[in-house]
């Protein structure tokens, strides 16, 4: 016979009431009705879990021993029962977010912590490093959120735009050129370019600027570190593009001038993308908040 979860809240409210009458009104059973289920299991069993003394029921050896069990089993069943129901409320669990670039992954630092203090039985884990991109990543369930500046209709993909922004470019204040209102491709022919190491095409000023004109830079150098992008464009040993946000944030503490590309500037999205089945899960319409309200905090718009 297999002993049962009802099994064992039956020796477990016989132990804690002590008399037959007690335990029945707090399994919410009649006296009688309990008093069939302790002779079944017992028959069931082959062995008498209970002796009787006057109004009070005193376990026998192997009553003491289905006790033990039901102390070790109940509490982490019960526990179960509850991280179960919070996995299903949304209330608890791990968030895997997904970081397509290096100014996605600034604007993650600033959400982090708000996350954590609203959501305390959230865990979070950041990918990176795709196999094939964020949103293989999102359709594989490999990841639960991407922080991307791209959006690509898909199917089963929901995008939740999180706000506006601007990429602008950054040189120093003594560079020839600062005395531009704004930057035009040809104007990049003869300069450095210092940008994250990503391939080109997942480059904006790439893309959207200097292609179209065919025009390149004279020179790009990726380089991993934001200090060190800043520390070299402030000595003029090149030119860089982020994020308005970002510079402001960033450059306060070197000699640069911050322009836009082109005439009417370049003017990106950030957005969480997520599974479409998944937009309603508490804790990720907590991160949706949270992030909103970040980018309010961060004067990203």
């Amino acid at each position: 016979m297999m002993i049962e979860h009802s099994h064992l809240k039956i020796i477990q409210a016989l132990q804690e009431n002590g008399t037959l009458t007690e335990a029945a009104n707090t399994l919410c059973l009649t006296q009688s009705a309990l008093s069939h289920q302790i002779r079944y299991l017992e028959k069931k069993l082959g062995i008498k879990l209970w002796e009787r003394e006057g109004r009070k029921l005193r376990l026998t050896q192997a009553g003491k021993l289905l006790l033990q069990i039901a102390q070790q089993i109940l509490p982490v069943l019960a526990q179960t029962e509850k991280t179960l129901k919070a996995y299903g409320e949304g209330l608890q669990g791990t968030l895997h977010i997904g970081v397509e670039c290096y100014p996605c992954h600034q604007w993650l630092v600033g959400v982090i912590g708000q996350f954590l203090k609203k959501m305390p039985d959230v865990d979070i884990d950041i990918v990176n490093k795709f196999q094939f991109s964020g949103l293989e990543g999102l359709l594989n369930h490999h990841i639960d959120i991407l922080v991307t500046p791209d959006y690509v209709k898909k199917d089963k993909i929901h995008f939740e735009m999180l706000t506006p922004y601007e990429l602008v470019i950054l040189l120093s204040k003594d560079h020839p050129l600062a005395y531009l209102d704004f930057f035009m491709p040809q104007h990049l022919a003869k300069e450095t370019l210092l940008t994250f190491p990503v391939s080109l095409e997942r480059l904006d000023i790439y893309r959207c600027f200097m292609t179209p004109s065919h025009i390149s830079p004279a020179q790009h150098k990726p380089i991993e570190s934001l200090e060190i992008i800043l520390e070299m464009t402030a000595l003029n040993r090149g030119i860089c593009v982020l994020p308005s946000w970002l510079a402001d944030q960033k450059s306060k503490n070197y000699r640069l001038k911050k322009m836009s590309i082109g005439q009417g500037g370049m003017h990106k999205k950030l957005y969480l993308a997520m599974r479409e089945s998944d937009k309603s899960i508490e804790y990720i319409k907590q991160f949706i908040a949270v992030g909103k309200n970040a980018a309010l905090q961060q004067g990203m718009r």
